[in-house]
């Protein structure tokens, strides 16, 4: 397909709304990321989910298009992609190919009494909060992936929190996603992201008041902040609410049948969680125990002085120096 035939697609995006999808997905892609296209493609892919999610569905003036058309018009639109529209359809279907084949992996920090969770907000979409989570490397483990890429995030260790059996899962747009649940974490707890022009701010934010779909005014009302901010976390979030009020009714049992002391802490007691099933891609948290004393198996660093390498064939590849990440705790 040529240029001249893109400039010829049927679909349009208002010049208005195309700027504001490229400012808030787009523009702050690192300069050494630009240049990388399937990097570009999937931020033109969370560009193209907040177009039909947050414009297309409000306005009854504009259509939804694919992904491919979307990517198009951004591709016109931007003087250093505007080479590449006679290749578009070859890049797609790259990145496609390369997105089914690689799975995402991250966490859900919950507050100790599982009222509140840990969102990460980022200088790519910076109007927009979800959990610290990315791709797996070449023959990474779920887990490890996991480990490394909320400590890139948040600057917080879930070695010794991590259980590879209790986690949710969901395929959204056909990639993986999963996320282990970490309960028990302090809301004093300091977080320090150790990416560069990657995470702008780590905040808690009471489950309570997380939209449970785009149409979920609830944020608005009582933080001010519209659904739209949240549009990655509602696939997540009935079920992360399903979990802290099941607990706080565990907990109410348990105080009234076992006396337990009103100020003690919810990690010296079992969690037992009801399990449930939306689809067959989800797997729900069954139980948690205490780990306050123990590790996990699957340890971020080992005992050595080597350089450890994470190695992948795509924008993924990146290099661990132990001693300069060390280095950088206080």
């Amino acid at each position: 397909m040529s240029e001249d035939s893109f400039v010829k697609v049927k679909h349009s995006i208002p010049l208005d709304i195309l700027s504001d999808l490229i400012t808030r997905f787009l523009i702050h892609v690192p300069p050494e990321s630009k240049q990388n296209l399937i990097r570009i493609c999937f931020q033109i892919e969370l560009a193209h989910w907040y177009y039909l999610d947050f414009y297309v569905a409000n306005d009854n003036n504009l259509k939804g298009c694919t992904i491919t058309e979307f990517a198009a018009h951004v591709f016109q639109h931007i003087p250093s992609l505007k080479s590449h529209c006679d290749n578009l359809n070859e890049i797609m279907e790259e990145w496609k190919l390369y997105k089914q084949s690689v799975p995402t992996y991250g966490a859900i920090l919950l507050s100790e009494d599982l009222t509140h969770v840990l969102l990460v907000q980022s200088y790519f979409a910076k109007s927009s909060w979800g959990f610290p989570k990315g791709k797996v490397n070449e023959e990474e483990d779920p887990t490890h992936c996991a480990i490394r890429e909320v400590l890139e995030e948040t600057g917080f260790d879930i070695t010794n929190y991590i259980d590879s059996n209790y986690y949710l899962e969901s395929v959204i747009h056909e990639q993986l996603i999963r996320l282990y649940v970490i309960v028990g974490i302090s809301m004093d707890t300091q977080f320090r992201p150790r990416t560069r022009n990657e995470i702008k701010a780590c905040e808690w934010f009471a489950i309570g008041d997380l939209p449970n779909s785009k149409k979920d005014n609830a944020s608005k009302l009582k933080m001010g902040v519209n659904p739209n901010a949240f549009f990655m976390v509602m696939p997540f979030i009935k079920r992360i609410k399903a979990l802290s009020v099941n607990n706080n009714k565990n907990r109410r049992h348990r105080q009234k049948s076992a006396s337990i002391s009103e100020g003690e802490n919810i990690t010296k007691s079992k969690l037992k969680l009801n399990q449930r099933a939306d689809t067959d891609d989800i797997k729900f948290i069954k139980k948690y125990k205490e780990r306050k004393n123990s590790h996990s198996k699957k340890q971020l660093f080992n005992n050595t002085r080597d350089e450890i390498e994470f190695t992948a064939p795509s924008w993924l590849n990146f290099k661990f120096d132990k001693t300069a990440i060390m280095e950088c705790i206080p």
